[in-house]
């Protein structure tokens, strides 16, 4: 008769209390251990991938010109191959927003200011304050930075919620060659209504100066035009824009090819 099979251990090494000996895994859960860990590198590679290929190329501009990032097609992307790069732009004189003088002409000799102007243009559902007069009293703006819908009342502590937005910002526009502008110029370019938009206060406020590689609108669906009609005004008016604009402006313009230039009225 043999005895009982003996059980066998696998050595681990000395303890402070002596020889320490274990049990082998059992060769199945080896195996499964083994698998589960391979599908798990297999997982981390796979999300690793996707999101070097998702932020690589707007991180690094040599990359995502070659993976195509920064190519475009139609008028706006011809229109902004155009325009003069200038990198090293400094202003002769200090910026001040009152060289512009917005809302102190009178274009198209209506006798309203153009910031009723562009509400009127803007809004739908009008009422002026007075029947057939310039100021507007209420009108609903379909917002074009968020997309939202805003019920727009006048009044003191109201009339902020639509503000008028330079799409080309006054200041952006005085790095890009206004401060050499003499005031008649300087005026038309500050009531033109090609750059002028109703739009959500708060988001006029959040743009600032700010050109289109620091903000663009929230609202995905409009940066094609935004960015359009940012360089249909710098053509317009001859304006400089920086590397980093021109940059951030094809890799919008890559995602509507055929993107035209807004028509001046």
């Amino acid at each position: 008769m043999t005895g009982p099979r003996r059980r066998r251990y696998r050595y681990r090494g000395r303890s402070r209390y002596g020889s320490v000996w274990r049990n082998p895994a059992p060769a199945r859960f080896r195996r499964e251990s083994l698998t589960e860990r391979v599908l798990i590198l297999l997982v981390v590679a796979v999300v690793l991938g996707i999101t070097i290929g998702l932020i690589l190329p707007r991180v690094n501009g040599g990359v995502g010109r070659l993976t195509g990032r920064y190519t475009a097609t139609g008028d706006a992307a011809q229109t902004l191959q155009s325009l003069t790069v200038d990198d090293h732009s400094r202003p002769g004189r200090q910026y001040r927003r009152e060289s512009f003088g917005f809302k102190e002409t009178d274009e198209d000799g209506n006798g309203c200011n153009v910031r009723e102007d562009v509400l009127t243009r803007d809004l739908t559902d009008l009422r002026t304050t007075t029947p057939g007069g310039c100021k507007v009293a209420s009108g609903r703006l379909q917002d074009p930075y968020t997309g939202r819908t805003i019920e727009f009342v006048r009044g003191p502590k109201t009339s902020s919620a639509v503000q008028i937005d330079h799409v080309v910002a006054l200041e952006n526009a005085w790095r890009s060659g206004a401060s050499k502008w003499d005031t008649a110029r300087r005026y038309r370019f500050g009531n033109d209504p090609y750059n002028l938009l109703a739009v959500d206060g708060p988001a006029n406020q959040a743009k600032g100066s700010a050109s289109a590689d620091y903000w663009l609108p929230e609202n995905k669906d409009y940066q094609c035009s935004y960015v359009a009609r940012q360089i249909a005004v710098k053509d317009k008016y001859s304006l400089s824009i920086t590397s980093s604009e021109k940059q951030a402006m094809l890799a919008v313009l890559h995602t509507c090819p055929g993107q035209p230039l807004p028509q001046d009225r």
